[in-house]
């Protein structure tokens, strides 16, 4: 194979608020392996390594939980439409082992029971809430029943490990039903909230098991039958409890509360031994956890944060966050560092990469970034511009974070770009439907350019500037004069054509080459002096997003829609290139060259580093 996948960064879960949001570690020892859904893939986070991680792209509507089964050799997944599918998590071709349509709504919930054999699954069905199957098979094995159909939804299931089996599930209506099997069938309800029931567990020796509600109530009950233990009442969470999570040793647990706090418990006690607040704030409302090994446990936040705890410690703080987008990443641009690099989401946060480190890292920049999708990004010595759909363009001072310089637009930004002297040119869009490019530089604007046609992109490297025409479907070449800050057309417009409306374009460094992708999946590559097309590529399927050329100017990597990068030998026409199929599941949004190797983004929200061999 010409290239390999050295590193992938995943998203982080997906949170909706109000929602308790499901997690599962790996019961392989030393695994340290979390999975999550988020959107329409879902995610085993490497937590030692978070760049050996994978994702799973099977299913073609939302994710909404996943559990690995007891062995950790194959996991259950479902979405929205009420589909569970079952595959291997072990093997590189993840090959699907079941499939399996078990309500006609949202799922919830998802249990194993501990032979991996059994599943439960729960959520909002129009005519039933839960479904007890045979994983290899799908055939019923009991009912899962009593709940009121009023509620409707059923948030959470747990099933014990240990003989004779249990269940219990709870839901919207504030009760917990108490289930016998195998086959599972009613036996008894328990009215002990006040609210919605939002998580119930079962202790891994299956002595007790924990549930939490909207109430703010921790209830322990008997494992084996269902009886009420003890309400936990010291020091009491003043908000939503939306999960709980025991200790292997089922010693200990923890709850995740929205009045942005996680508590650790003593089982035995009784009592409360740890407290950890964050900030005030809505992103740091804490909606879900897992226990992930012997002493670390991770409790995820409603703004995506992972924070890891240390059961046996003093720290005042997590001992490490993950963080990570959690919607599409929709533009990427190489930092001041050949290693690290910056990517915008569809929330307008930005976060930056650092392949340099070991294990490589990834942080959210700091400071008052855009409140909406960040549509480009750009950088010019030791800064990165950004623009989103606020109307804004951001400043970020290398590491450091977003400065207080902002600069309003008057449309929505489309692209932006950089000149040697780092003037910035922003194409924005206007109510007319046709738009400028604008040229702006210590957070002044110096020039307006607008022309007959309608400008889709813009690329820019030393004093070349290249606008992509989205109308008149040409590539428009300018001189950018920094000294009477004006832009001079070099390039007669009608010698530069494409097939489709050009869409995203780019400049060599040594600014011998112009390269445009267009809205039919076709690339030209042309000579920036005297406009000769030197080569044209048509193997996209799908509109291009973007296009990069390498540090050497040899090489141009695309990428589509149709979620595959390509790998473009520049210094050969029509010769070999490379595919790396599948690159960006669900659609590529930014392809750049980082350290050498090819960094590819997209509507998942994962970010992958390719190693290719060059053609």
């Amino acid at each position: 194979m010409s290239y390999t996948r050295q590193a992938l960064f995943p998203c982080n879960p997906g949170t909706e608020r109000g929602r308790s949001t499901k997690l599962s570690a790996s019961n392989v020892k030393g695994s340290d392996k979390v999975i999550y859904a988020n959107g329409r893939s879902v995610v085993v986070l490497d937590l030692k390594n978070p760049g050996l991680s994978t994702t799973f792209s099977g299913h073609s509507k939302e994710t909404t939980v996943a559990r690995f089964t007891p062995s950790g050799y194959y996991c259950a997944s479902a979405d929205v439409t009420g589909l569970v599918k079952i595959w291997d998590t072990v093997g590189e071709d993840q090959s699907v082992k079941g499939e399996y349509k078990v309500i006609s709504g949202r799922i919830n919930d998802l249990a194993w029971d501990a032979d991996s054999k059994r599943i439960i699954a729960v959520g909002d069905g129009r005519e039933k809430f839960g479904h007890a199957f045979m994983a290899d098979t799908g055939t019923s094995t009991g009912e899962i029943t009593g709940h009121s159909k009023a509620s409707s939804v059923i948030n959470a299931v747990s099933i014990r490990h240990q003989r004779p089996y249990r269940a219990v599930t709870a839901g919207d209506d504030g009760v917990i039903i108490f289930h016998q099997g195998p086959p599972f069938k009613y036996d008894k309800t328990i009215r002990e909230h006040t609210k919605f029931v939002q998580d119930v567990k079962f202790s891994p020796n299956g002595s007790n098991f924990l549930s939490v509600g909207s109430d703010s109530k921790i209830i322990l009950f008997k494992g084996d039958n269902g009886e009420k233990i003890a309400d936990i009442t010291d020091s009491p969470h003043k908000g939503s409890i939306m999960a709980c999570s025991w200790s292997p040793d089922s010693s200990k647990f923890m709850t995740s509360s929205m009045d942005n706090t996680v508590k650790l418990w003593d089982a035995g006690s009784q009592k409360n031994s740890r407290t950890w607040t964050f900030d005030k704030g809505i992103p740091n409302q804490q909606v879900g956890n897992v226990w992930v090994n012997e002493n670390e446990f991770v409790s995820l936040s409603l703004g995506g944060d992972l924070s890891v705890f240390d059961a046996r410690g003093n720290e005042e703080k997590p001992t490490r966050i993950v963080q990570a987008p959690q919607k599409s990443v929709t533009s990427a641009v190489l930092g001041p560092g050949s290693s690290t690099f910056f990517a915008g989401s569809a929330d307008g946060r930005v976060f930056q990469y650092d392949t340099s480190s070991e294990p490589a890292t990834t942080t959210k920049v700091s400071g008052e970034g855009h409140t909406s999708l960040v549509s480009g990004m750009t950088g010019s010595g030791d800064k990165v511009y950004s623009t989103g759909f606020d109307d804004k363009v951001r400043e970020i001072d290398g590491g450091a974070g977003f400065t207080l310089a902002s600069f309003g637009l008057s449309a929505q930004p489309k692209s932006i770009a950089a000149a040697a002297d780092g003037t910035v040119f922003v194409v924005q869009a206007d109510k007319f439907g046709k738009g400028s490019v604008q040229a702006i530089k210590n957070n002044q604007a110096l020039y307006v350019l607008t022309p007959s046609y309608t400008p889709s992109s813009v690329a820019a490297s030393g004093d070349v500037v290249v606008v992509g025409g989205e109308d008149d479907k040409k590539v428009h070449v300018y001189s950018w004069d920094g000294q009477t800050s004006k832009l001079t057309e070099t390039v007669a417009s009608d010698t530069i054509n494409s097939r489709g409306q050009v869409l995203t374009v780019a400049v060599s460094p040594d600014r011998k080459f112009i390269a445009a992708g267009d809205s039919v999946g076709k690339i030209v590559l042309f000579d920036a002096k005297c406009a000769k097309l030197t080569d044209k590529w048509t193997h996209h399927t799908a509109r291009i997003s973007s296009l990069s050329f390498s540090p050497t100017s040899t090489h141009l990597a695309s990428t589509s829609l149709d979620t595959h990068v390509y790998v473009y030998n520049t210094a050969a026409p029509y010769s070999k290139y490379v595919h790396v199929r599948g690159a960006a599941p669900m659609g590529g949004s930014a392809v750049l060259w980082v350290d050498g190797r090819v960094v590819s983004s997209g509507a998942d929200g994962c970010v992958r580093v390719w190693e290719v061999v060059l053609p």
